[in-house]
């Protein structure tokens, strides 16, 4: 079992229970999956991009990225639909846990002054997207082989209903949210 999930189990767990009241451990929110995307808008023009970003995304995840097109042609940025237009990786279970722990503890700490992730990017119903400005912040990614600097998104999906437990769940897990 990883160090996080380990962590959920044993302190998060009874802290939520208390905390709100629930009278069953299935009722506590957990997390669901991770998903990271990185949407290629250049794709069209370079195609070399798209194995670029399969490279990093494999590197970074530990996992083959799936390759989403345009579902719309549209004609003001040259997009036909089923052109492929970016990578994405679904992250659960024991993988989910080791990179949330990676990116919690390792990757995030060595962004240039940081102040902690935002607090309000929640989606309603308990999914947080976290954006990032470039690929090459993972430790596993190396500077001298990146051909151009990406950013990605991290979407966490819990089974929260509420984005307060959601953030509370989050919270208890270690992200180093601002403080307002």
């Amino acid at each position: 079992m990883s160090r996080l999930k380990e962590k959920y189990v044993k302190e998060v767990v009874p802290a939520m229970m208390e905390q709100y009241g629930y009278k069953n451990v299935m009722q506590v929110p957990r997390l669901e999956k991770i998903v990271l995307n990185i949407g290629l808008g250049e794709a069209t023009q370079n195609p070399k991009a798209l194995e670029a970003a399969e490279a990093d995304l494999a590197t970074i995840s530990g996992q083959h990225p799936v390759t989403t097109r345009a579902k719309k042609s549209i004609a003001a940025f040259k997009l036909r639909a089923g052109m492929p237009i970016g990578m994405k990786v679904t992250l659960r279970g024991e993988r989910m846990y080791s990179f949330l722990d990676r990116l919690i503890n390792t990757t995030l700490p060595r962004v240039r002054e940081f102040q902690g992730i935002p607090r309000d990017s929640f989606d309603g119903r308990g999914a947080y997207t976290l954006g990032l400005k470039e690929q090459v912040i993972f430790p596993e990614i190396e500077y001298d082989k990146v051909d151009k600097t990406r950013g990605l998104e991290i979407t966490v999906g819990t089974t929260a209903k509420a984005d307060e437990e959601a953030r509370h769940l989050l919270g208890l897990l270690g992200m180093p949210f601002a403080h307002e």
